[in-house]
């Protein structure tokens, strides 16, 4: 099918925020030499479950350049798309604000969405899960945002002063890569002329 501008994609710059490594350089390092990052689970007392390993990302929001109000506001894995997303804007050498805000757009990939924070905060206002109902006034304001994935892609816009199309792709385990390739479609569609695409997900929670 033609396109009214079929223009040529390239990928410009890339961010990591991966269990082992925070970092695009300390990730590539990581799998150069061999490492491994899985382990026995420690964000919570696995011994319930059959299975009790997993690969955990060390991540600390304040360290890694979030604002309180940020932080407060996302799940973690928001906070993953955001840290990310800010250092592959910054690896590809654009000035985003000698862009057109309305022609820079962001597609987010998410299997599972919000499920650290929608887990944690089940917890709170069930008291661990001893009471059929809840209480709502004990969840946290913004617990709307960790219900509705495109939260995602509405964070990562603000962090890098995206106006243009916004979109969260869920497709199971290919969603990055399907979000890489919506976005693709998206500049070549003539639709923006920049996209900030990749994908988040921070499952590692008893529910999931």
């Amino acid at each position: 099918m033609s396109r009214p501008d079929d223009r040529r994609v390239v990928i410009t710059g890339i961010g990591v925020t991966a269990p082992g490594a925070i970092g695009t350089k300390n990730f590539w390092q990581l799998l150069t030499d061999g490492r491994t990052a899985t382990r026995r689970i420690s964000f919570f007392d696995p011994s319930p479950f059959r299975s009790q390993i997993a690969a955990e990302v060390d991540f600390d929001a304040e360290l890694a350049g979030l604002t309180p109000h940020e932080i407060r506001r996302t799940d973690r894995a928001a906070q993953f798309a955001i840290v990310t997303a800010r250092e592959a804007v910054e690896d590809s050498g654009l000035d985003l604000d000698a862009l057109d805000p309305a022609r820079t757009g962001v597609t987010i990939g998410s299997a599972v969405g919000a499920t650290t924070g929608l887990d944690q905060e089940y917890r709170t206002v069930s008291d661990g899960g001893r009471l059929d109902v809840v209480d709502g006034t004990y969840a946290v304001p913004h617990l709307y945002n960790f219900l509705v994935p495109s939260s995602f892609a509405t964070e990562v816009a603000w962090a890098v002063g995206a106006e243009g199309p916004s979109t969260v792709v869920s497709t199971g385990c290919t969603s990055g890569l399907d979000a890489v390739g919506y976005a693709a479609e998206v500049i070549r569609d003539g639709l923006a002329d920049v996209m900030v695409a990749g994908a988040t997900d921070a499952p590692i929670s008893p529910i999931t």
